[in-house]
């Protein structure tokens, strides 16, 4: 589902447009061929037909016209998830309910109920348009309904996301972050979790390049530029193995792929390195034509081949061949030292393991003859279906929740008979209970993981054996949420807490009847949302809650009017100016101009966001948050994603002018040898050559090495890329990164 505009932005006139069409059209049926079946061609047609007439108005942003666009999601469906006949109905009518004179009856009456089920899925997730948050959790449930009851939704759905993230060029900056955002949030994890890899990487590539498109080019450069000599390294690992291969008689494909950007730019951040010290560039892929019953053994028999050739790093074996992930994805993956010292990933793999990796959930069905994975996918649905049905409906979490407990990799662990039980990485002793039992969950008061005694907050590890403790004078507290991961726990956790809060606050309840009838007010809704709302709380039972723990006295009140038997708050003077926080700036005139919003420069007042510390130069977005006015965010900033995919609404466009005086508080921080002089040579270059200020500087030297802290006021971006460029080249320094996350905070 996109946003439609009338004004073409590309030259075709009608008839080369009707022959483009066409043309597509045609390509869509040639994908299909090995799938039609008699009568299936005649169906297609009368749903091209249909969709092509009720679009025929409509443009995409693009100014192409906009039957392109299910077409294409067709296409994707077929080619790259491998989706069959009646999923391309689906995929040609999926946004005509929703935009246009075409209703569920008519696509019913066409194609029957099924079809029906699956476009009325479609319709319902199409409307996760940001109306505010608990909305959107709320149709982010109804799409996870709909998966379980049919999961080629969801599956249509990836192939629309995808292709509206292949076309985003002509959208507006802030529809590109609030759709990339959603992206990597929500559908790349889904993607995953459904078994679609390279549909997942694509999306995160693609999002990356709109969220960080400096970084994006800088490492599609690099690769471009490395490829070379890649291809002589991956030919010169590959060749030995490609002999024993041949001489052990497999039937078999080798080759080396390049690793996504993205998940290169994450190894970067994540083990603190440039893009030369990314060992693994690349993977090897083998795969195998095996026949059925031979394919674990040939498997290993290649793993044997690999080791005896180059050395393994034992931790770096994933054995996927016994213990498939829950979105059927087999293979065996290892590590080894190759030539010039290089570590290199090496995946080994037969033919259907390799459909399944790569058409997931799809592939399932065609292999589908009662095969344990089928079960496991089933049981990721039913525990879906067992929290989406029991959970609270106004729950803004849901979607963190849902993140945290579907879509992340699973671990597997024993109960004490041995059944396995399957749970989210990250998962504790306490979520293993209320995996068992939500009665044993919330009596849980310790545990022995393979027979040691553990506390709840124990994190488990695969293959684990758990035994739990419980004692019936135990109950729920507030802390257990912290280590929790699994859905199903956060929620028992949240109930149990709700109904201990509830008693507490009636006892509130009972006061605040009190005061407002002694002040000639009435206990009704009217007055209990004003009083709600004045002390800027989210419910009216946190209300009670406040006033029955004491938190709230009612002082206040007696600032209240009363109209009749109304209450009426009064109006606060100051609005936005209450206390600018830390590091915000209630701007001078001059400061005012450092912001502007679409194209005229608003005098108005912003914070810049702690988490990420953003200064001018540095690409970012406002956002609009309740009683602090705007904050201005990094589009690289870790909590970005979390706020353009909930809160897209409240998502501001901006950008800097030009100010030069004006300083931001930004930090560096510097690791080098410990050498003599080299703190000052720092603080030379910074002070003296560069004339910037120092806020502060703490060093720690360590065995030789030192690191660095460095907190500097700088003017914009530009100026403090030239100081970690200058930094870099005194000698004995290796690294100099600017904070990204909360540091800053810890030390101010």
């Amino acid at each position: 589902m996109e946003t439609v505009a009338q004004i073409p932005k590309y030259n075709l006139n009608e008839e080369q447009e009707k022959k483009l069409i066409l043309r597509e059209y045609r390509a869509l049926l040639r994908s299909l061929k090995t799938k039609l079946k008699p009568g299936d061609r005649k169906l297609i047609r009368v749903a091209f037909e249909m969709a092509a007439d009720a679009h025929k108005t409509m443009r995409r942003k693009s100014g192409e016209p906009y039957i392109l666009h299910p077409i294409a999601v067709a296409k994707i469906c077929v080619e790259e998830i491998g989706l069959g006949v009646r999923s391309t109905i689906c995929a040609l009518m999926h946004d005509t309910v929703e935009d246009t004179d075409i209703t569920l009856e008519d696509v019913e009456r066409e194609f029957g109920n099924e079809i029906a089920r699956i476009v009325d899925g479609l319709t319902k997730i199409s409307n996760v348009i940001d109306i505010n948050a608990s909305q959107q959790a709320e149709n982010f449930k109804k799409i996870l309904l709909t998966l379980t009851d049919d999961p080629r939704v969801i599956l249509i759905k990836l192939a629309d996301r995808l292709h509206n993230m292949r076309t985003l060029d002509s959208m507006k900056r802030e529809k590109q972050l609030k759709i990339s955002s959603e992206t990597v949030y929500v559908y790349a994890p889904l993607a995953h979790r459904m078994g679609l890899y390279n549909i997942k990487t694509e999306m995160e590539d693609l999002a990356m390049k709109y969220m960080e498109p400096e970084t994006y080019r800088d490492i599609a450069r690099k690769l471009a530029e490395t490829k070379r000599e890649r291809s002589k390294y991956i030919n010169e690992f590959i060749k030995p193995i490609k002999e024993k291969l041949i001489r052990g008689k497999f039937d078999f494909e080798i080759y080396g792929r390049p690793k996504s950007i993205h998940s290169i730019w994450n190894k970067m951040k994540k083990k603190g390195v440039g893009f030369e010290e990314v060992y693994d560039l690349f993977a090897i892929r083998i795969i195998l034509n095996s026949p059925s019953d031979r394919e674990k053994e040939d498997c290993w028999k290649v793993y044997s081949f690999i080791t005896d050739e180059y050395t393994p790093s034992p931790e770096r074996l994933r054995d996927w061949l016994s213990n498939p992930k829950s979105n059927g994805y087999e293979a065996l993956h290892t590590t080894v030292m190759g030539p010039q010292g290089k570590w290199v990933e090496v995946q080994i793999r037969t033919k259907r393991m390799n459909e399944i990796a790569e058409k997931g959930l799809a592939a399932h069905w065609k292999y589908k003859e009662g095969s344990s994975e089928e079960s496991r996918f089933e049981k990721w649905f039913e525990q879906i279906r067992e929290i989406i049905t029991s959970q609270d409906t106004d729950s803004i979490d849901f979607l963190q929740d849902f993140k945290t407990s579907f879509l992340a990799e699973e671990i597997y662990v024993y109960t004490p008979k041995g059944d396995v039980k399957m749970l989210p990485i990250g998962s504790t002793a306490l979520d293993f209970a209320f995996s068992i039992h939500s009665a044993v969950g919330s009596k849980c008061i310790g545990a022995k993981v393979n027979h040691k005694l553990v506390p709840i907050s124990h994190k488990l590890r695969s293959g684990d054996q758990i035994e739990i403790i419980t004692s019936n004078k135990q109950k729920p507290s507030e802390d257990w949420l912290q280590f929790v991961v699994s859905a199903k726990a956060k929620n028992k956790i949240k109930d149990a807490l709700k109904e201990e809060k509830r008693t507490i606050a009636d006892e509130g309840k009972y006061i605040v009847q009190r005061k407002l009838e002694g002040m000639g007010a009435a206990f009704t809704q009217h007055n209990i949302d004003e009083l709600t709302a004045f002390y800027k709380l989210h419910s009216q039972l946190d209300l009670f809650y406040q006033v029955a723990v004491k938190s709230i006295d009612l002082k206040e009140l007696k600032e209240f009017k009363v109209l009749g038997d109304k209450l009426e708050s009064p109006k606060p003077e100051k609005q936005l100016h209450d206390k600018p926080d830390h590091g915000a700036h209630a701007l001078s005139k001059k400061d005012t101009e450092l912001i502007i919003f679409g194209e005229s420069s608003d005098r108005i007042v912003y914070n810049l966001a702690n988490c990420c510390k953003p200064i001018p130069g540095d690409d970012v977005f406002g956002f609009v948050t309740t009683g602090k006015g705007l904050t201005i965010h990094r589009t690289n900033c870790p909590n970005a994603a979390k706020l353009m995919a909930n809160f897209g609404h409240r998502v501001v466009k901006t950008k800097w002018a030009k100010n030069k005086e004006i300083s931001f508080l930004t930090g560096l921080k510097i690791i080098g040898l410990d050498d003599v002089g080299v703190i000052n040579k720092i603080t030379n270059l910074i002070s003296g050559e560069l004339k910037i200020n120092i806020s502060a500087l703490t060093v720690e030297a360590k065995e030789g090495v030192f690191e660095g802290n460095i907190r500097v006021f700088v003017h914009d971006k530009e100026e403090l890329d030239e100081l970690v460029i200058r930094l870099k080249q005194l000698t004995g320094i290796q690294s100099v990164d600017r904070y990204d996350t909360e540091l800053l905070k810890d030390t101010g």
